[in-house]
């Protein structure tokens, strides 16, 4: 059971590794004066083609970790960990606790060809949740569902922007806009790190779609009447990593875009 939140109480955040840092970055730009804690499990990733089971206890330890570190809300920036762990954690806490879902309601708005292509784990892209996103919106829009093996690898590895990452990307892409799609869903947290590379594979044409700054503005107005308007000094960062420390200092450090101290979870 939660404490009750106080407005100086943190803001957790976790995901499968440093992916959720795009939704951390997105929380700290609308929230400025929060205290934030992050907690990549990287020693875990990627969740993408783990058993639903151990997907769902690694939620759950993590977000007793959040609680017990007295976190007022917690941000699930992980599409596969809300795709399987969400309505237990949300059985299980009582703090308000933040889903991601792919961004295919905002892009069926914006295609003008009515195809776009959706990028995402397996896991992600086979739960209930994007099927029923599909059923919803997908009435007169073709929406192409498209598993990305290996790109979430290359991102913990801190190879983004590399050329077997570029071509990992043409090999998932190319046929997406092959179909006719003027509209790209990135659908895990750990692709806007490589949209740079996106960009330059599909040019200026077409629109690419990541829900961050909709799901900080989501937090927002969950935790309206709780909002940190006046920190007793700066607001704080924390960051955990159930992997090897050293790496994920310098990887975590580049993410997010200034050195930050990361410590150990178990």
């Amino acid at each position: 059971m939660s404490k009750q939140p106080s407005s100086i109480a943190p803001i957790g955040v976790f995901d499968s590794g440093v992916g959720g840092l795009s939704v951390l970055k997105a929380v700290r730009k609308v929230m400025p004066q929060e205290h934030l804690l992050y907690v990549a499990d990287s020693a875990n990733a990627p969740y993408g083609d783990r058993h639903v089971g151990f997907i769902e206890g690694r939620a759950l330890a993590i977000a007793q970790f959040l609680v017990e570190s007295n976190a007022k809300a917690i941000v699930v920036a992980c599409n596969t960990a809300t795709a399987v762990a969400i309505e237990k954690l949300r059985s299980t806490y009582r703090l308000p606790i933040i889903a991601m879902e792919p961004a295919i309601k905002p892009a069926v708005r914006l295609t003008k060809s009515q195809i776009i292509g959706v990028l995402a784990t397996r896991r992600t892209l086979e739960s209930p949740a994007v099927a029923d996103l599909c059923r919803l919106y997908g009435e007169n829009t073709r929406i192409i569902l498209q598993p990305c093996p290996g790109l979430v690898e290359q991102v913990e590895r801190g190879e983004a922007d590399t050329e077997f990452t570029r071509q990992l990307l043409g090999r998932y892409i190319a046929p997406l806009l092959a179909e006719g799609a003027d509209t790209l869903v990135l659908g895990c947290t750990h692709y806007p790190f490589l949209e740079p590379q996106i960009r330059r594979l599909v040019g200026d044409q077409i629109t690419i779609v990541e829900p961050s700054t909709a799901v900080a503005r989501q937090l927002e107005r969950r935790l309206m009447g709780c909002i940190n308007v006046a920190s007793a000094g700066m607001p704080q960062e924390h960051f955990y990593t159930t992997g090897a420390v050293d790496k994920a200092h310098a990887l975590v450090s580049r993410l997010w875009g200034e050195s930050v101290n990361v410590q150990g979870l178990v």
